[in-house]
């Protein structure tokens, strides 16, 4: 056996449809799509929810609830999670916390209270809980509050 003897089973490769091709193609006429409507005429389609003129489901269902265009999102770090990279700095900064891996939103952050510190230290970040406030202010550190 040779390399120019190998050629794909009997089946395996089909040609390809010339549409539009005249009678001869097989696909002549109509090229394949049918007679009359949208689906036949070029350049128009159903839309992706178009359910044939029958009232669409995402029309159909009740629409609930509110979104608050203005709410503000923050990614939340507790206390508890700081302790463990505290003896590492002077003073923990948004940047320290990213790279640190404790915040992987890109969002403003925001301290909250849960857990105790050991050491006072300096933290800088975009909101602070009342709770948090306390136990810092209590140990003898500080906080810093970032506009945004």
């Amino acid at each position: 056996m040779k390399i120019t003897d190998l050629k794909p089973p009997k089946g395996a490769k089909k040609r390809k449809k010339r549409v539009g091709c005249g009678p001869g193609s097989g696909h002549g006429k109509t090229a394949g799509r049918g007679t009359k409507g949208a689906k036949q005429r070029s350049g128009k389609e159903y839309g992706p929810g178009f359910e044939g003129g029958q009232m669409p489901l995402i029309r159909r269902i009740p629409k609930r609830g509110f979104h608050n265009p203005f709410k503000e999102e923050y990614a939340v770090v507790n206390l508890k999670k700081l302790e463990k990279i505290i003896e590492k700095y002077e003073e923990i900064t948004p940047e320290i916390l990213r790279k640190e891996g404790i915040v992987k939103k890109d969002l403003p952050i925001k301290i909250l209270g849960d857990g105790e510190l050991k050491k006072p230290i300096k933290i800088i970040a975009h909101a602070f809980s009342e709770k948090a406030k306390e136990k810092i202010t209590a140990i003898g550190g500080s906080f810093e509050i970032i506009k945004k």
